[in-house]
């Protein structure tokens, strides 16, 4: 079963970390995300938690 994306129509790059404040990919993994493997997504999703601590970290 395909991992599907997390895009949440957002799509606003940060610029301190480079992750999407929607769905915290970067520019490559979006734009790459059709191409990308499931194990790959699947790390990707799984690395949200730690994303978002990043982003809000070089946000405050």
């Amino acid at each position: 079963m395909a991992v599907e994306s997390p895009c949440i129509n957002i799509c606003e790059f940060d610029g301190k970390t480079g992750l999407c404040t929607g769905c915290l990919r970067t520019r490559d993994e979006c734009r790459q995300w059709k191409k990308l493997k499931n194990k790959i997504r699947a790390k990707i999703v799984d690395e949200r938690p730690r994303r978002e601590a990043k982003l809000k970290k070089a946000n405050k």
